[in-house]
């Protein structure tokens, strides 16, 4: 089973929290500082919330998936329809340790496409294996994913942080 990830950025994620539970009727799954995330079954969601200056705005897009190779094949499709995306990595990033690759949308907003391998004590983004480190979302504020922003450099998804 695949589910829509949305990730709002959220000024107060305790008040958030406690609205979104109430708005579908559904417990908050993980809860860490400045981070909540909800496995919403009806309608299918992911619904992230990370807390920073701008509430209200987008952090970023998702599809979470079941299985690694559903990313993998997803990285292939998007690819061989011409769009650029991140390649596939193996990261630890939002509290999780994930198989992920990353599309910008024309208008600058970022999709993610993963599978969460495992819980993490981290926010910030880390490539495993290559060293390399970058933010999907910055670990104490976020920034909103503004449209008509110019895409990302290539391996950065649009709306992250230059922070690592």
């Amino acid at each position: 089973m695949s589910r829509v990830q949305l990730a709002l950025n959220v000024t107060d994620v305790d008040a958030a929290v406690e609205f979104y539970e109430k708005l579908f009727a559904t417990p908050v799954a993980k809860r860490k500082p400045g981070y909540a995330n909800f496995e919403i079954a009806e309608p299918p969601l992911k619904l992230v919330l990370i807390e920073g200056p701008d509430g209200g705005t987008l952090n970023h897009l998702g599809v979470e998936t079941t299985d690694p190779a559903e990313v993998r094949a997803a990285e292939a499709r998007l690819s061989d329809e011409g769009l650029e995306t991140t390649g596939v990595d193996d990261t630890v990033c939002c509290f999780a340790e994930k198989t992920e690759t990353w599309v910008t949308d024309p208008d600058g907003a970022p999709w993610e496409w993963y599978v969460k391998n495992a819980d993490a004590e981290q926010m910030s983004l880390t490539v495993l294996g290559d060293g390399g480190a970058a933010c999907c979302a910055p670990a104490t504020a976020s920034e909103p994913v503004a449209l008509g922003r110019p895409a990302a450099p290539a391996g950065q998804p649009a709306g992250s942080s230059d922070c690592c």
